[in-house]
């Protein structure tokens, strides 16, 4: 689950982290009303999207009167808007953030993230925080800078000076700088993030250490801790397809291809997924029905994966372990007749109940085709689909 801008700068001021003074906004005239009550020469208009590279999409503007602040936020409320993480289509800006200018000096990049090899919370941090990190991690890897936390210590003094030091904090801003890593590092740890980033962590003409941007994904298994992190939750950010599937507690992703995947377990939808690409095919969804799946799971994934218009056929492939073959076969049946499936089905299963789950199949009358393997599974629902385009 990912959050807004100003969301994730009210966690961090929990925490303890220096964060400029903002106000969220949702028209042009509670923008205008927000830099009066800040006050100040300057202010900055911020688009509110679940994606980086705001800036170069035009999504923030500095401005320098109230006369400003209104037209900038004519221009970015309702716009769409496209980032390197939107895709082309963009995302519609519903949301501004106004907030205080800043004395920028110099632009740092920290963030916190779970490292998998080492089994810690990594910080991760560098001297070229702005709009190009990523270019950064790209071609000069030697800029980033992390050490590996000890959960049962928590983020050391010696580390966070250490860090800050080597991403060029001057001596006399130190102490500011270590506060915030510990409160960026206790938010990560408390709120059960996958993901905590400040960039840019500014440097102040007068010596500060600000928190000019946050950005923080959870884990979605953790949120049961956490309904106030699920109160930030903004649907209009989120694909209406995986927050359809979200209702019935099915694992879905939207992709860009035209077969739909119907698969249990992550692991074998994504050897699915690969399956198909081998073949020369293209997958239009992630959809892992889990190991419960009912009829009634299986009839609402088809729902979801026909809902995308440029479907061209469908993939069911289920391992029977937990799951039974006839408790599937039942659940394509009941399905493809509920929504009067007008693509290509091709069924592969295999374990429990197998053999009457293909018979069932079988004498459903329903045009389904049949495959034994992987393989060929992947090369029949390919052609379907290229026999469908």
């Amino acid at each position: 689950m990912k959050i807004h801008e100003y969301q994730g700068k009210e966690i961090l001021r929990k925490f303890g982290v220096t964060v400029p003074r903002g106000i969220p906004c949702l028209s042009v005239d509670e923008a205008v009303k927000a830099a009066e009550e800040l006050g100040g020469p300057v202010w900055v208009v911020k688009a509110q999207i679940h994606a980086g590279g705001r800036g170069k999409g035009g999504g923030v503007k500095v401005a320098k009167s109230l006369e400003q602040v209104r037209e900038y936020a004519n221009q970015i409320l309702g716009m769409q808007l496209v980032t390197h993480q939107t895709g082309p289509e963009g995302q519609k800006v519903r949301r501004l953030l106004i907030e205080e200018g800043a004395d920028i000096k110099k632009e740092l990049y920290v963030s916190m993230v779970t490292d998998r090899v080492t089994q810690r919370v990594v910080l991760m941090a560098s001297s070229e925080g702005g709009m190009d990190i990523e270019e950064v991690a790209h071609s000069n890897p030697e800029k980033i800078h992390t050490v590996a936390i000890d959960p049962a210590v928590g983020l050391l003094d010696a580390d966070a000076d250490d860090i800050a030091r080597k991403i060029g904090v001057p001596e006399g801003s130190i102490e500011a700088a270590r506060n915030n890593l510990k409160g960026l590092y206790k938010a990560y740890w408390d709120t059960d993030a996958s993901l905590a980033e400040i960039n840019p962590l500014i440097l102040t003409g007068d010596g500060n250490v600000i928190a000019l941007d946050a950005k923080f994904n959870f884990d979605s298994n953790a949120l049961f801790r956490h309904p106030e992190i699920v109160a930030y939750r903004d649907l209009d950010e989120e694909d209406p397809a995986e927050v359809e599937a979200s209702k019935f507690d099915l694992a879905y992703i939207s992709l860009d291809g035209n077969i739909g995947c119907l698969v249990n377990g992550a692991g074998l939808a994504m050897a699915t997924m690969d399956t198909i690409k081998l073949f020369g095919g293209e997958p239009a969804n992630f959809l892992d029905v889990g190991g419960g799946a009912t009829a009634e799971k299986v009839t609402e994934a088809f729902k979801i994966m026909l809902k995308n218009p440029g479907l061209k056929a469908i993939l069911v492939n289920i391992f029977g372990g937990i799951m039974r073959c006839d408790v599937i076969a039942e659940g394509v049946i009941t399905a493809s007749k509920a929504v009067s499936l007008q693509v290509p089905l091709v069924v592969r299963m295999k374990g429990t109940n197998e053999d009457l789950g293909k018979k069932m199949l079988a004498d459903s009358g329903l045009p389904i085709i049949s495959a034994d393997t992987m393989e060929d599974a992947a090369k029949q629902v390919v052609a379907a689909a290229a026999g469908q385009a």
